[in-house]
């Protein structure tokens, strides 16, 4: 395995759900911290969504491996953000057998 380049800063956000007070609930998302990161786009696809164009694009994210558990430690129900740019979590999974860095399947464009 070649050593990923970690030269750009995504924050790690949770979904979290919260009551609004009429029965239902509201999504937000809260900021779990920052990880550097080696951002690898995949390929990608347009389609029409709503009437509208769009386009997805397939990226894998490799971080630092975390702990089971820990809060640093990316999720396929999270996200990444880099400035306007979400990264939802697809897939997430170690790189090696040894466990230092992790493999994050996203997608740019998905609605989330």
């Amino acid at each position: 395995m070649t050593v990923p380049t970690l030269n750009r800063r995504l924050m790690l956000e949770e979904r979290v759900t919260l009551p609004d007070g009429a029965g239902g609930f509201e999504v937000t998302w809260t900021a779990l911290g920052s990880l550097w990161a080696d951002v690898d786009a995949r390929a990608g696809r347009e389609g029409v969504v709503a009437g509208q164009d769009h386009t997805r694009q397939k990226v894998r994210i490799t971080v630092r491996a975390a702990p089971q558990g820990a809060a640093s430690r990316p999720r396929a129900d999270q996200r990444f953000r880099e400035g306007a740019r979400l990264y939802p979590i697809l897939a997430v999974t170690e790189s090696d057998g040894r466990g230092h860095y992790l493999m994050c399947d996203c997608e740019t464009g998905a609605l989330t």
